[in-house]
Formats: C-alpha cells, structure tokens, sequence
C-alpha cells in the first residue's frame, strides 16, 4: 500500500470513528441539536463513502469500521456530548490534513480539503456552541 492509500486509510477509519460516536452525541444532545447531528453524520457518511470510493479504485482493501468505539470521556450529558463532537471533529481534522500531506494526485488532495474543511467547520460550531474560545485552532488538523 502506498502512503497515500495509507492515509486514506487512516482518514476512513476516522470518518467511521466519527460516524459511530455521533450516534452517541445525538443520544446525549440538546433536542435543539438534533437536526445539525443528522446533518454533520450525513456529511461524514459521504466523505467516508467517498474516500472508501478511492481505495475500490484502487483495489485496496478498505478499512472495515469497528464493531464500537469508546468515547475519549464518559457522556452523560448535553455538554459532554458536544465536547466529545468537538474532539470527534478534531480526529477528522487530524486525518484529512495527513492526507492532503501524504495524497498522491488531485483528486485524493480535494478529498483531504474538503474532509478538513468540514472538520474545521463543524468543530468550530461545536466550540461556539460549548462557549469556547478561541472557536478553533490556528491551523486545524495540527494537533498542538
């Protein structure tokens, strides 16, 4: 596998991290909320499947999701439901700017702007929502 196909691999593994802990965030979430979680799960299902769409291309197996995933903290409420969609979306950030690093043609780099666009974009609304500040980091997908 190349590095390219590794770091597509990586962010797919993200990407269904992150798809499987939302189900957790809308658990725990405000009901306000409700309709922006479906929405951010539905864009990290088209990234996912666009990206699982490379590695096909490619013949390269693709990462399977894992049966669960546990969240970095506990969840019991609406707070720490956005806090763990906020450092979900952080993940993601991480993988998708490793991959515009390692990606090997356009095509795989537009993936990894636009995963870490989304990312960036969606944490901050987390932050925002949570009253953090700043509401996001200088250079997101840099983990400092």
């Amino acid at each position: 596998m190349t590095p390219s196909q590794e770091a597509v691999g990586a962010a797919i593994r993200a990407e269904h991290a992150a798809i499987y802990l939302y189900g957790v965030v809308d658990a725990y979430a405000s009901p306000a909320r409700k309709s922006d979680i479906a929405t951010m799960t539905a864009e990290h299902r088209a990234q996912r499947d666009s990206l699982i769409a490379v590695l096909t291309a490619a013949s390269v197996e693709v990462p399977a999701a894992a049966p669960g995933y546990t969240p970095p903290k506990p969840v019991a409420d609406p707070v720490s439901a956005a806090e763990l969609a906020a450092a979900l979306e952080d993940d993601c950030a991480a993988a998708h700017r490793n991959l515009l690093s390692q990606g090997d043609g356009d095509g795989v780099r537009h993936l990894g702007v636009t995963g870490l666009g989304g990312a960036a974009t969606r944490g901050a609304r987390w932050r925002v929502a949570l009253g953090v500040t700043p509401v996001g980091p200088p250079f997101p997908g840099i983990r400092t």
